[in-house]
């Protein structure tokens, strides 16, 4: 397997820090999670769940009229939170598309009640916001009948990865309808800078042609960005439900649900803290990557008020906090701070080094292996306060005697000025005294690895 670094400009995603990935469909009326919900869930996927019926499933798309939907709310929250892309599941491997298919009946402007295409509303608030807009497209679809449909008698409950029906003979038919999906998706909503495919699980590489399905989408979006669900025709690598021990060698971001589901279901009480959700956000960003944190509106269009709840204290966080985790790169090893660390350049040559204290430092923080003669000033970010801070050479004597020498630096940070979810602290290096004299790396190397850790969305 080979894989496809020939693509698209990638600049712009590295760095943007958060997006939010929006699971939102007819099942969220009834609290079920995205088509999981009519094989009781995955085997090697937490919670399980119980089992609906599969036409009790599809006929719930019947009822779907959410009167509570307003995109533009769900935009502003999540902009203030500090998103600056989002992805909306247009079409999950339940088939219900959440747009205006001329391909399929079976979608929300055609079965639904509501009757609107809730892609362009969502689309067009969050564009309107100034996000990335990225689109989620499941190449499955179990309720079509050339895939083959899903009924209670075909597939195994919970399901298992590789155990489905199949209808070879039904199987060219199938993915020209596919491809026409994706097509109207890739045509009818303005310039798209992400493709989030999913559903390459049940069928193997000869199958889908994934190269064909990549072409396809190059040649209507040929900026777009698509992730890596088709193995070897990736821009950018997704691990998912867990950040990377190792940053992979490209493009990458963690996809995270706020709870452990990727819809609204009531009963998924196990919320994370919003210092986890930030500390997660913090350290994918200082490992060189993006984190895709989930959002699933309730069934009416609502949010839950526990979501609300985290994004509001991460927009407290982001107000003044933001520069340290947007348009900034990886920063110091562990061995030289234990902790999460980003850094940018200063048009005068000099860096700005931010410090993530996302662990309470009981008498001060260090910092090793830096050039200490340019430490400039040391400060907190919230506020511009200077904080005391004294440099060490005595470890290498040698060293010290260089024009750029490398020490610790040790600050002073008293435990008032601790904020509640994540002190950052700001280290500005003046530039080299020769200009001759690159900075020192302080993106630090990154041992590339192009494995990523993933259960299913």
């Amino acid at each position: 397997m080979t894989i496809d670094h020939q693509g698209p400009d990638t600049t712009w995603f590295r760095g943007l820090g958060l997006g939010v990935f929006i699971h939102w469909g007819h099942a969220s009326t009834r609290g079920w999670e995205l088509s999981w919900q009519m094989t009781g869930g995955v085997t090697l996927q937490e919670p399980e769940l119980e089992p609906v019926g599969c036409e009790e499933y599809f006929a719930n798309a019947a009822g779907f009229d959410p009167d509570s939907f307003d995109p533009a709310s769900w935009a502003e929250l999540a902009w203030r939170a500090g998103a600056r892309y989002m992805v909306f599941t247009a079409k999950h491997h339940d088939g219900f598309a959440m747009f205006a298919s001329a391909l399929s009946d079976y979608s929300v402007v055609k079965h639904a009640p509501f009757g609107r295409d809730v892609t362009a509303e969502i689309v067009d608030a969050f564009r309107a916001r100034g996000f990335r807009i990225g689109l989620y497209f499941s190449i499955v679809d179990w309720h079509h009948p050339d895939y083959p449909r899903f009924t209670d008698e075909t597939i195994s409950k919970p399901y298992v990865v590789g155990i489905y029906p199949k209808a070879p003979e039904k199987w060219e038919r199938y993915r020209s309808f596919m491809l026409g999906q994706l097509g109207e998706l890739l045509t009818g909503y303005g310039l798209i800078d992400l493709v989030w495919l999913d559903g390459e699980f049940e069928h193997g590489e000869q199958e889908w042609r994934f190269d064909q399905i990549r072409e396809f989408i190059r040649a209507r979006q040929p900026q777009a960005l698509v992730n890596d669900r088709c193995v070897g025709h990736g821009d950018f690598a997704t691990p998912e439900q867990q950040l990377p021990v190792i940053a992979p060698d490209r493009p990458w971001e963690a996809c995270i649900t706020m709870n452990s589901t990727w819809g609204y279901v009531p009963w998924d009480e196990t919320w994370k803290s919003s210092a986890t959700i930030l500390h997660t956000a913090i350290e994918s960003v200082a490992m060189g990557g993006n984190l895709l944190l989930n959002l699933a509106p309730r069934g009416d269009g609502s949010l839950p008020p526990q979501a609300v709840d985290r994004l509001e204290a991460l927009a407290r966080w982001y107000a003044v906090h933001g520069e340290s985790v947007q348009g900034v790169k990886p920063g110091l090893e562990l061995w030289q701070f234990h902790g999460p660390s980003t850094t940018r350049s200063r048009p005068d040559g000099g860096a700005r080094i931010y410090l993530h204290l996302t662990a309470r430092p009981y008498e001060r923080a260090v910092v090793r292996g830096i050039p200490v003669k340019r430490v400039e000033s040391v400060s907190l970010l919230s506020d511009g306060r200077a904080l005391p801070f004294t440099v060490e050479q005595r470890l290498s004597d040698i060293h010290a005697r260089t024009p750029d020498p490398s020490g610790e630096l040790r600050i002073t940070v008293d435990s008032e000025l601790l904020d509640p979810l994540c002190t950052v602290l700001a280290v500005d290096l003046a530039a080299p005294s020769d200009p001759g004299e690159p900075m020192q790396d302080l993106d630090g190397p990154r041992t590339p690895s192009s494995s990523t850790n993933r259960t299913r969305p």
